[in-house]
């Protein structure tokens, strides 16, 4: 019998993820083994017959479980990346037993008493910042989850957890099938009015693929998205904006209505148990923003700036509307195609004029250079380590040195077993150990507009933002340089986690970045200056009507999750309708819910968090006039970021790292100004 390849030294390069030997009948058994032997170390430290000690306790527990966070990451990045039905239902079994380990660590008395031991001293300890956050941190992990309550209450808090650990992965199950089940077969070819051609050429080809005569759409973002935006036919973007919008909202096997009332139940029935008021008192104590009131006050000072400027924006789409099409009322299949419409008139500028500029190995090799620039990082392909799709790009990372500073995956297009979307993840952490600094395995995952036979993959310019986006999380995690794995890289504030990734989209509009990597993929010419001046001009189209929609997803997400009688909700439409009801524009409609596939509140880790997209803002907007000061590749500026903001993950509280970055607090006027929204 052939021992099973997670359980062993991968002794593969650069001690990356064999994924080609991996077979799925050998996670289950792994993850067995390795909570048990994660369970085995736990136990070691009980029962140290010395004093508890930093060393002993805390940094002990904090290098426990290796092999196990290993496997889960491997597996877990498979299951949003590359899943099938298999490792679907190896995730319904796992999911149960990785949330009883966890809290057989958080409620065990006797780990929690050498925690507390450990923390009651910590004044005469003489520990380095890192160290006292790691305390501070770990005997939090014990205090918030139960560490302290009754046996009883104990036994309740696993149940609830086992509950919402299946429920979250069937929110997520259902919402993947639902993408990949809607498909529009277009057999007409005048229904491809206003189409672009890579559009219809990549319906084209899909079509083909699946044995079908026509032009097949989907609701994956590369066919959505082009479709919404440019078909003239009304009727179909109609069609296609209604099933976008029901995802798991039919009343059918796939409807995720009673999964979101019973997770949304349960995690407030978890936090009173742990004695918060709600779910958003729970999760808000441990991020910058501090309380539910701080985050309603945040949204709802933003709306009250936004509202005026979206509803006049909203007014101009609808004149402009009906002047040309003779369109009585706006609705939600029309704001994408009008926009877009009304963007060319205002400014001569079409996404599809742009695209030929961003060709996606060009955007990459952009996203490098800009690296190289600020960070002094070196790029190269390897082809010498293991992917787990051949669409799957690999990469060595170096400094100038040649040292190792990570590993690198890129993963751009979509396929059935991946879920919508854009992320950052990694298949292995960075930390200091033995005197060892272990490099991490960083990914990003996109779901971009695949090469066609007559056209590489062309970018619109949202799909680079979003590129560079998911490339400054990706540098979050790559330049770590902790020494505790439960500190490094993204593990921050999850409302500081989106300042790195939402800086770095500033560089996309300047002139000096853009001439590095916008070149036409046919000509080699680099892109024409008054497309540049359009790009920047055009930058805050809309603003009003951007900034307004994402209040209301974070309003959205406050009232599911700092309602004190949410667990009293019956209605899922009711209650979004009513959520949505300040920052409404666009007529109701009725056949469409959006929580019912708000993944990134029911299935990801946002619950209580949505608002930090905006709150980060505030932080990129201020960080990166920081560098428009000094010039966008001002050494000096980067380093400091690098140093005090890149390299730290959540050493120390994310205001003192942004304060010794900046030299001053964030101040919110260089948002609201970029934004258009004040003068």
């Amino acid at each position: 019998m052939t021992q099973n390849i997670l359980l062993k030294p991968f002794n593969s390069e650069y001690n990356s993820a064999p994924f080609s030997k991996i077979d799925n009948k050998d996670f289950l058994p792994a993850f067995k083994e390795t909570i048990k032997s994660a369970k085995a170390e736990i136990d070691t430290i009980i029962n140290n017959s010395e004093k508890p000690t930093f060393k002993n306790t805390i940094e002990a527990l904090d290098f426990s479980g290796e092999q196990l966070d290993r496997v889960s990451s491997i597996f877990f990045n498979l299951n949003s990346a590359e899943t099938n039905e298999d490792i679907q239902k190896i995730a319904q079994e796992v999911s149960p037993l990785l949330s009883e380990f966890s809290n057989d660590i958080t409620l065990n008395e006797q780990l929690f008493k050498r925690v507390k031991a450990v923390y009651e001293l910590k004044n005469e300890l003489n520990l380095t910042t890192e160290q006292q956050t790691l305390l501070d941190k770990k005997y939090k992990s014990f205090s918030r989850n139960g560490a302290n309550l009754s046996k009883e209450k104990k036994e309740k808090l696993r149940d609830i957890d086992k509950k919402l650990s299946r429920l979250k992965l069937k929110f997520g199950e259902n919402v993947l099938a639902e993408t990949n089940a809607f498909e529009m077969l277009i057999t007409n070819e005048k229904d491809l009015s206003g189409l672009p051609d890579g559009a219809k050429e990549a319906a084209l080809q899909l079509a083909q693929s699946k044995n079908k005569k026509g032009w097949l759409f989907t609701l994956d973002y590369p066919s959505y998205i082009p479709f919404v935006t440019y078909a003239d036919n009304r009727s179909l973007r109609k069609k296609i904006t209604l099933a976008a919008g029901a995802k798991a909202f039919k009343g059918d096997a796939l409807d995720n209505q009673e999964h979101v009332l019973q997770i949304v139940k349960l995690r407030h029935e978890r936090a009173n148990l742990l004695g918060y008021k709600t779910h958003a008192h729970f999760i808000l104590e441990e991020r910058m923003a501090k309380t539910p009131e701080t985050v309603n006050n945040f949204l709802n000072d933003l709306l009250e700036k936004a509202k005026p400027a979206a509803e006049n924006e909203f007014k101009s789409l609808e004149n402009f509307a009906k002047q040309l099409d003779n369109i009585d009322r706006l609705e939600k299949w029309d704001s994408a195609y009008y926009s877009e419409k009304l963007k060319q008139d205002l400014f001569s500028l079409d996404d599809e004029l742009l695209k030929p500029y961003f060709k996606l190995e060009n955007v990459i090799n952009g996203a490098f250079t800009v690296a190289n620039k600020l960070f002094d990082l070196n790029f190269e392909e390897i082809n010498t380590i293991d992917k787990y799709h051949d669409d799957v790009l690999t990469y060595k990372v170096t400094d100038n040195t040649g040292e190792l500073v990570s590993i690198f995956y890129a993963d751009f297009f979509p396929r059935a077993g991946k879920r919508n979307g854009a992320w950052m993840t990694s298949f292995k952490p960075q930390s200091i150990k033995n005197g060892i600094n272990e490099r991490p395995h960083v990914s990003i995952v996109c779901n971009f507009t695949k090469p066609t036979q007559s056209k590489p993959s062309l970018l619109t310019f949202n799909e680079v933002t979003t590129l560079f986006h998911e490339f400054g999380h990706a540098l979050h995690g790559m330049l770590a340089n902790t020494t505790y794995p439960s500190l490094s890289g993204t593990s921050v504030y999850w409302d500081f986690v989106e300042l790195p990734s939402q800086v770095l989209e500033n560089w996309c509009y300047e002139k000096e970045a853009l001439e590095l990597f916008a070149t036409h993929y046919k000509t080699g010419e680099v892109i024409p200056m008054d497309l540049v001046d359009k790009i920047k001009a055009s930058a805050t189209f809309h603003e009003g009507m951007q900034t307004l929609r994402q209040i209301s997803f974070g309003l959205l997400d406050m009232s599911w999750h700092a309602n004190e009688s949410s667990e009293k909700i019956q209605s899922v439409k009711f209650h979004e309708v009513e959520a949505f009801k300040s920052t409404q524009l666009f007529p109701e409609v009725a056949e469409n819910c959006m929580s019912t596939a708000f993944s990134h509140i029911f299935q990801g880790g946002y619950s209580s968090g949505y608002y930090s997209y905006k709150w980060a803002e505030v932080l990129d907007a201020d960080a990166f006039d920081y560098f428009k000061e000094a010039g966008i590749f001002n050494k000096n500026v980067a380093t400091k970021f690098k140093d005090n903001v890149l390299s730290k993950g959540g050493t120390e509280n994310p205001m003192i790292l942004y304060k010794q970055f900046r030299g001053q607090e964030p101040k919110p006027e260089a948002l609201l100004k970029r934004a258009g929204l004040i003068k």
